[in-house]
């Protein structure tokens, strides 16, 4: 049976023990909490081994005392390593470090055998750190939750994905504004969510409802929401600047990595890309010609690349790879 362990840190914050009361406020007064990319990941981990029939438990740190010669896989975060004095060996990741610089000494102070990333690129940046002890790994994308909808029911044009995390007034002005305003003066009606402001249930309705996708972000590890896209059937046309890695807190004055993609699991199938704005109009243009001509088929990528029991599949094969070793 797979040991896995994941959390997030909820520390308290005026009073001892106060975290769990404010969970249950948080809940009350604002629902379910929003499930982003870590917790997404995580949870579509435990999918895919629901769906392959691979056992698994969660956080049974009890256990992992009592083996210690027992392979721990720690899925994430890194607030995870700090809970215990781990003697076992440890698959890491991918919710981990954003750039091992983050924990320069990880692999010497963990007896942690394999580190797992999120995509290729991001696995190229952490190389020259972690060496061979670094792999990529890709969360699968639940396509029975996640499916296309008949085109009669599709009345808007455009989902005007904003997930631009760095700089975004400068952004605003120098590329969002301008590609609204072409999409307007060609009468394309458009819908809009910005990363961290909508719940999953919001965006699987707008894609229900919108023919494509426009997907703008600096740089992605892996991309679980425009994989959402193409597993509903929608194609994009996504801003790939490529370039250096942007985090603000590296580059830089600490990193200067490139290139990084904003799309790293892509084919023809998916849509088309675009660098800067001045690119913007004629990579429209061909998008909405070829989008009609039905020359894409986003979903077909997916089932052949990134569905829960192919991904964690790879998974128990990086499993193996550890307990092999």
């Amino acid at each position: 049976m797979l040991k896995l362990f994941y959390d997030e840190p909820d520390g308290d914050r005026w009073l001892p023990f106060d975290r769990h009361p404010r969970r249950i406020m948080r809940r009350i007064l604002r629902g379910k909490p929003l499930i982003w990319g870590h917790r997404r990941i995580f949870l579509n981990l435990c999918a895919g081994l629901d769906r392959i029939g691979a056992p698994y438990s969660v956080n049974d740190y009890r256990w992992a005392k009592r083996n210690p010669a027992a392979l721990a896989c720690i899925v994430g975060k890194p607030y995870v390593l700090d809970l215990m004095q781990w003697k076992n060996p440890i698959l890491f990741g991918p919710n981990g470090h954003s750039h091992p610089l983050e924990d320069p000494n990880l692999l010497d102070r963990l007896p942690i055998k394999k580190v797992l990333v999120l995509g290729p690129w991001h696995k190229a940046m952490c190389r020259p750190y972690w060496g061979e002890a670094v792999e990529a790994w890709e969360a699968g994308i639940e396509t029975d939750i996640w499916q296309p909808t008949h085109a009669s029911r599709k009345d808007t044009d455009v989902l005007l994905y904003d997930k631009v995390r760095w700089e975004h007034d400068r952004y605003e002005k120098s590329l969002i504004d301008p590609i609204r305003a072409l999409l307007r003066a060609q009468g394309r009606s458009v819908c809009e969510l910005r990363y961290g402001f909508y719940r999953e249930d919001e965006l699987r309705a707008a894609l229900a409802r919108c023919k494509t996708m426009i997907f703008l972000c600096e740089h992605e590890t892996q991309g679980i929401a425009y994989q959402q896209a193409l597993s509903c059937g929608v194609p994009i046309l996504a801003w790939d600047r490529g370039g250096f890695w942007q985090d603000p807190e590296f580059y830089p004055h600490r990193v200067k990595f490139a290139p990084v993609s904003s799309v790293p699991y892509w084919d023809d199938r998916c849509g088309i890309k675009f660098a800067s704005i001045d690119q913007f109009a004629d990579a429209w243009r061909r998008f909405w010609d070829e989008f009609q001509s039905g020359r894409y088929d986003p979903r077909a990528y997916i089932l052949e690349n990134l569905t829960l029991e192919k991904c964690a599949q790879r998974y128990l094969y990086q499993v193996q790879s550890v307990s092999d070793g």
